[in-house]
């Protein structure tokens, strides 16, 4: 029986919100117990200096009648303060150098009070009543003593009152300390199994479920929880597509691929006919091989894997760059690109990711665009305070555009709109962009133009690296080494 008990206690201690509601209603009982204390020893302490003060104050009135009047004026004030003593608890003795009583409401000195520096708390016989009573005794000049005190039995009453109030003062506030403690249990139980039942939800399938938000400091976690879910819910719808698009959009190539190789083995005759053959072949192939290795690349941006290679640099001089590189691009199309670039813009971030994500916006443009339209790349900061500050890299083109619905899914994976069916490419480019913005922090904004499609780069404006943490520094490094230095342009997405 004894085992099952304790058993049965250790069981109960592991419990969190039990193990807390104790904590809580023992600091509660402790510091009431400190605080009960500390007034009792305050409120016997100040009834002790009270008294002891008055007997001091008692003796030097006295010392001033005895050196302005001698003993007879000593003995008249003696008189007059026993008359006048309302309360009747002053004490007085003055006795004559041989020990004979002058005057005063003691019987005979007491045998036990000898010296003058101290103060005695004695049982005395005063006009024949026993009393406890405070004593200080001094000497006056020419032999003469005088015993000034106060009877202290009202304190002696009032002391075992109050510490018995003291003591049910506590008792009440530990009774009220347990009964905290178990609300505050209860209260706690309560968050926790708001949290158990919908995380047990989820783990049965229901992704729909979130922690409910109750307005206190639970919500710091029930925030992240829920963000988390959400991030959760948005990898596997991702997982979802890509597994359908994949299914969809590569078995075209594959089968084609296949088909030209049948196509091959069965009516080619002569060296060239199959070598061309093969050489289609291995160029489908090759297309699906370019659209696995960008859906890697985007997995291991979204990962945080380049992270690693964050540093400062002149984010001015990168897009002038390009600008220049796709100026050629843009002329062999026949279109014009212009550029709207700050002077020096210093930033801190993945200076080759962001060199791919502006090569894929603008080819995507020079793609998409009408010969004799103009294609603009611009960057431009707004006037917020740091860390607020955004910097915005965006290419405006006057092409085909797109509409409404299509605007909303354009960073989703393999998706392409119906303009941009028969143009080649694999419908990531746009995902790819997404991925490197939300690396970065930021976010990819697609707005339509008249005519044409504005896709910009929302970044935060960082100069600096933040402080670094190790938890993941080795993860990072080694995930960064597995990704090409070169870009690699995966377009086709508008």
């Amino acid at each position: 029986m004894m085992r099952t008990i304790v058993a049965f206690v250790r069981l109960r201690l592991r419990s969190a919100g039990l193990s807390f509601s104790l904590a809580y209603g023992l600091l509660y009982a402790l510091s009431s117990a400190l605080f009960l204390s500390f007034l009792w020893w305050r409120t016997t302490g100040l009834m002790e200096r009270q008294v002891e003060q008055a007997v001091d104050a008692d003796y030097h009135a006295l010392a001033e009648h005895w050196v302005q009047d001698g003993l007879p004026g000593l003995v008249l004030a003696i008189q007059d303060r026993l008359e006048q003593n309302v309360d009747d608890d002053a004490i007085y003795l003055l006795v004559a150098p041989d020990g004979r009583k002058i005057e005063g409401n003691l019987v005979s000195w007491p045998r036990n009070v000898t010296r003058t520096d101290v103060n005695y708390e004695r049982a005395i016989l005063r006009d024949g009543v026993k009393a406890t009573s405070l004593l200080h005794a001094y000497d006056l000049p020419g032999g003469c003593r005088i015993i000034v005190g106060r009877d202290i039995r009202g304190r002696a009453i009032l002391r075992p009152l109050l510490a018995d109030t003291l003591v049910w003062s506590w008792v009440m506030v530990t009774l009220l300390a347990v009964g905290g403690a178990l609300v505050v249990r209860g209260i706690f139980k309560r968050i926790v199994s708001s949290i158990a039942r919908t995380t047990a939800a989820i783990t049965h399938g229901d992704m729909a479920q979130r922690v409910p938000l109750m307005g206190n400091e639970v919500d710091l976690v029930a925030v992240v929880v829920n963000e988390m879910l959400d991030r959760i819910v948005r990898l596997m719808d991702g997982v979802r597509q890509v597994s359908n698009a994949i299914a969809h959009d590569l078995r075209t190539p594959i089968s084609r691929a296949r088909a030209q190789l049948e196509d091959a083995a069965l009516n080619c005759h002569t060296t060239d006919e199959l070598r061309g053959a093969i050489e289609r072949a291995v160029s489908d192939l090759d297309h699906v091989t370019a659209v696995f290795e960008a859906l890697m690349r985007i997995a291991q941006i979204e990962a945080g894997a380049r992270r690693a290679a964050f540093e400062t640099f002149d984010l001015a001089t990168v897009l002038t760059d390009i600008g220049e590189l796709y100026s050629a691009a843009a002329e062999d199309a026949h279109l014009t690109l212009t550029t709207a670039l700050p002077g020096e813009q210093q930033f801190y971030g993945d200076q080759r990711m962001i060199q791919q994500a502006v090569a894929n916006m603008l080819d995507n443009a020079i793609k998409f665009s009408p010969q004799a339209s103009t294609i603009t790349l611009s960057c431009a900061v707004d006037s917020k305070s740091a860390p607020q500050r955004r910097v915005t890299i965006a290419v405006s083109d006057e092409g085909i555009g797109m509409n409404e619905s299509d605007l909303a899914r354009a960073s989703e994976r393999f998706f392409r709109a119906e303009t941009a069916r028969n143009t080649p490419g694999a419908g990531l480019g746009l995902s790819l962009v997404q991925a490197i913005a939300q690396l970065h922090g930021g976010h990819l904004e697609l707005s339509r133009r008249n005519p044409g499609l504005r896709v910009a780069l929302v970044l935060p404006l960082a100069t600096k690296p933040p402080p670094r943490t190790d938890r993941n520094s080795m993860t990072q490094d080694s995930s960064a080494s597995h990704l090409s230095a070169t870009p690699v342009l995966v377009s086709g997405s508008a």
